[in-house]
């Protein structure tokens, strides 16, 4: 059974949300059987998931009766969840009561329902077993197609370096239907944890009672998080159920990872970074905590039973240390490809076990993988190579501010949050590079914009 739940204490508590639900390992059997009535053959089901009890039942419900879920926000934009509904045409959808209207409800438990579509079924690949859209997308029909093993690999990987067990009571505030909010469900429910769940903002003192009371064991976010900890004090906070802080989902600045590097150390408790996508099923490499300080801006070396590795511009591998190149990954939790239509969802692995990330990085005399940039995040600007992700953690370390950098081969836009200081942050940057400043144009914005896992929206400045 799919990360062997059937396996699990059946009295213990498997999931727990901040809305006062709760189900355990039993009762997660129970509503599969009840799930697998209402739908009784291999499907596609829309999944609209808030972080609750109610939508972890859901995924769940369809992943022990191999029905596929397409994992989406329910806030999504309601034009992009009609193009995809247009598009992949799913028999049923999963969503909370209160967007209901007139349709049937086949079943309804945990503030959620089940409703069908009236459109039929078809042919899908027999080991597909997810849909998730792209990372830093929020509804684009280009999906990403997850098959069990996968799955069941990153759970098992995850749990194995983290060293999960029955005790531990993961904060899971990151959207599951993301692709690092649904590892950390999939591998603490693996491991016979407890799931806690909210859609409650770091911000909010309530986030943190609920993490008091349940007594939360562990916190992982994304970089955006941990700025927002540092405003608002987090090392000064009573957590004494804290165990483990851990970071993914794009590159922490140096000064904060070493920060809250040193805050661990200091308290006894451990600080992992990790580094993903959603084509690798989440993580593919780890930082060890006793590495934290010593190595403060690598993303670690490769998970178990995984292997990354460079590559040059002509595809020949790279073996020299301090030497730039692509990122690629091989293991077991690489997805089966993408899906742009139903047709797509028919294909068989079309990866075989290797990513070429596009990320750019380099590793060190130990080993040791730093990312310096996208692929596909560089200018040329007079003739010069210029790392967009490199300037804006530049700009960002120097003064303090959240910035976001886009633009062409001729010129490079800054976007900041402060109105000041424009002509000084223009000349610093001409300054590092070493090209002419006029290439450089900063602009004010209120806010940048970001997706619900707080990474930066870069099309919406472009």
């Amino acid at each position: 059974m799919f990360l062997n739940i059937d396996k699990k204490n059946n009295n213990a508590i498997a999931l727990k949300d901040s809305n006062g639900e709760e189900a355990t390992y039993g009762r997660v059997i129970e509503f599969a059987d009840k799930f697998q009535k209402c739908i009784k053959k291999r499907t596609l089901i829309f999944v609209m998931s808030k972080n609750c009890v109610g939508a972890a039942m859901g995924y769940l419900g369809a992943m022990l009766n191999r029905i596929v879920p397409l994992m989406l926000g329910a806030s999504m934009d309601q034009e992009l969840l009609d193009e995809l509904m247009d598009i992949y045409r799913p028999e049923y959808i999963w969503k909370p009561v209160e967007m209901v209207s007139d349709e049937e409800i086949l079943l309804m438990d945990y503030q959620y329902a089940l409703v069908s579509t009236g459109w039929s079924g078809y042919s899908m690949y027999d080991e597909l077993a997810l849909l998730l859209t792209t990372s830093g997308s929020t509804g684009s029909p280009k999906l990403v197609r997850h098959s069990y093993k996968n799955l069941e690999a990153q759970a098992g990987n995850i749990s194995s370096f983290f060293g999960l067990n029955t005790k531990d009571k993961p904060m899971l505030d990151l959207p599951i239907n993301y692709t690092y909010g649904l590892s950390i469900l999939n591998s603490h429910l693996y491991s016979g944890a407890t799931v806690l769940l909210t859609s409650l903002n770091v911000l909010t003192p309530k986030y943190w009672d609920f993490f008091k009371k349940e007594e939360a064991t562990s916190f992982t976010n994304v970089p955006y998080a941990y700025e927002l900890l540092k405003k608002l004090r987090f090392f000064k906070m009573e957590l004494p159920s804290l165990k483990l802080l851990s970071q993914g989902g794009g590159k922490l600045r140096e000064d904060l990872h070493r920060e809250f590097a040193e805050y661990a150390r200091q308290t006894n408790r451990r600080f992992i970074v990790t580094y993903g996508q959603t084509e690798g099923s989440a993580r593919m490499s780890y930082l060890p905590a006793e590495y934290a300080i010593e190595k403060c801006g690598s993303i670690g070396k490769a998970i178990p039973n995984g292997h990354l590795y460079l590559i040059d511009e002509t595809g020949n591998e790279i073996s020299k240390a301090g030497v730039i190149g692509e990122m690629v990954y091989r293991g077991p939790n690489v997805t089966l490809g993408y899906a742009q239509s139903r047709d797509d969802l028919a294909l068989p692995d079309e990866r075989q076990g290797v990513l070429l990330t596009g990320d750019m990085a380099k590793f060190d005399k130990d080993g040791f993988f730093y990312i310096v940039g996208r692929k596909k995040r560089f200018l040329k600007l007079c003739g010069y190579r210029v790392g967009l992700d490199e300037c804006e953690n530049i700009i960002k370390y120097a003064f303090n501010i959240e910035c976001a950098c886009v633009g062409n081969d001729e010129h490079m836009d800054i976007y900041v949050t402060i109105k000041q200081r424009h002509d000084e942050i223009r000349h610093y940057i001409a300054e590092k590079t070493n090209i002419n400043s006029s290439v450089f144009h900063v602009h004010f914005i209120d806010s940048l914009p970001r997706n619900e896992a707080g990474k930066i929206l870069y099309n919406k400045l472009e």
